[in-house]
């Protein structure tokens, strides 16, 4: 899959966010990187910032917070198109629960780990 498409596939993903839960997003970017970090290579995506349920005053002014969905581990997994796009979503709205200061213990409950 090109880098293009794979950004087409983060992108509905995130579109498919319901609104509300969207226009609740604060001050996120969500970014595409071919690779993870060094010490996770296997890593699909990552959620760096501070979660909107620890927000304090004192977080004003900071730099937005981070969710960056790797290409290269994603497809690595993924055997097809289909697999790469449903891959893609469950990893977006992993890392989007994170935003929303949702745990891995509870995305595993839910069925999103």
């Amino acid at each position: 899959m090109s880098r293009e498409d794979f950004e087409d596939a983060v992108r509905d993903a995130l579109d498919s966010i319901p609104p509300e839960l969207g226009e609740l997003m604060d001050n996120v970017v969500v970014l595409v990187e071919d690779d993870g970090p060094e010490d996770e290579p296997a890593l699909l995506g990552l959620y760096e910032g501070t979660p909107l349920t620890e927000r304090t005053d004192a977080w004003f002014g900071s730099l937005p917070d981070r969710i960056t969905v790797f290409r290269n581990p994603t497809l690595a997994v993924c055997h097809d198109r289909a697999e790469v796009v449903e891959e893609v979503a469950v990893t977006v709205v992993h890392e989007v629960a994170h935003h929303f200061g949702i745990d891995d213990e509870r995305l595993e409950e839910l069925g999103w780990g």
